[in-house]
C-alpha cells in the first residue's frame, strides 16, 4: 500500500498504531504477557477457544453471523509470528474486547500459507494462501471486517465485498474501537476511522470512563 494513504475504512496503515504499539501497551499487556500460555494449533497458529469451527463457506459464514446479528471477522495469522503472538497475549486477554467480539462477530481464523480449501464469497475455491493472495493479504496479523448482510457479499470476491481491514498489531484501545467501528455501522457514515475514533474517545470520557488505562 501506498504510505501517504489515509486512514480510511479500506486502507489501514500499520503505522504509528502498529509498529510503536508493542513498546506502549502499558499495564493492560504487561500485566499479562508474560503469564499466558498460548495453545497452538496443527499449524503453529495461536488459537482462542471462541475461533469459530467452520466449513469454510464464507458466504454462510456470513449468513450465520447475520442470522445472529453479528459481523464476520478473519484473523489472518501465519506460524512464528511475533505480531500475532502479542495480538493473542494483550489484545486478546482484554475481557472487555473478548465479550465485544463474541457477543457481536463469528470470528474465523486463516492461515497465510494455509492449505486449507476456502469458498470466497463469489463460489471461487482456493485454498487460504491463494485466497490471501486474491484478496492481496501480504503480512500478519490482518483483520477483515464483513458486513452483516449478504446481500452485500454475494457474487463477489473478499477483496470487494470486505466493509473495513486491520493491517498489524495496534494497541488495546485502538484495536477494540476497529470491532465497534464495523459492528455499530459507523464505518458507512465516518469513512476516516482517526476521525471517528477521537470521537469515540470523547464519548467514552464523557460517560466517565477512563479509556487512558487501555
Amino acid at each position: 500500500m501506498a504510505g501517504n494513504r489515509s486512514l480510511t475504512r479500506r486502507h489501514i496503515l500499520w503505522a504509528p498504531l502498529g509498529l510503536t504499539a508493542l513498546g506502549t501497551v502499558g499495564t493492560v499487556g504487561d500485566a499479562r504477557a508474560d503469564t499466558l500460555e498460548l495453545p497452538l494449533s496443527d499449524d503453529g497458529l495461536h488459537i482462542q477457544p471462541w475461533f469459530h469451527d467452520s466449513f469454510l463457506d464464507l458466504k454462510e459464514e456470513v449468513a450465520e453471523a447475520a442470522a445472529a446479528g453479528k459481523n464476520l471477522v478473519i484473523f489472518w495469522e501465519q506460524r512464528g509470528c511475533p505480531y500475532c503472538a502479542e495480538m493473542h497475549r494483550i489484545n486478546l486477554a482484554v475481557p472487555e474486547t473478548v465479550n465485544y467480539i463474541k457477543e457481536n462477530f463469528v470470528a474465523l481464523q486463516l492461515n497465510l500459507y494455509g492449505s486449507r480449501t476456502v469458498t470466497d464469497f463469489d463460489g471461487t475455491e482456493l485454498e487460504e494462501r491463494k485466497l490471501a493472495e486474491r484478496w492481496r493479504v501480504n503480512f500478519t496479523p490482518s483483520l477483515i471486517y464483513f458486513p452483516a448482510d449478504v446481500s452485500e457479499v454475494d457474487g463477489k470476491n473478499g477483496r470487494d465485498a470486505e466493509a473495513w481491514r486491520l493491517l498489524g498489531y495496534w494497541k488495546p484501545f485502538h484495536f477494540h474501537a476497529t470491532f465497534v467501528y464495523v459492528h455499530t455501522g459507523a464505518y458507512r457514515q465516518e469513512p476516516n476511522f482517526q476521525r471517528w475514533l477521537g470521537d469515540y474517545r470523547e464519548k467514552l470520557r464523557a460517560e466517565g470512563k477512563n479509556v487512558d488505562l487501555w
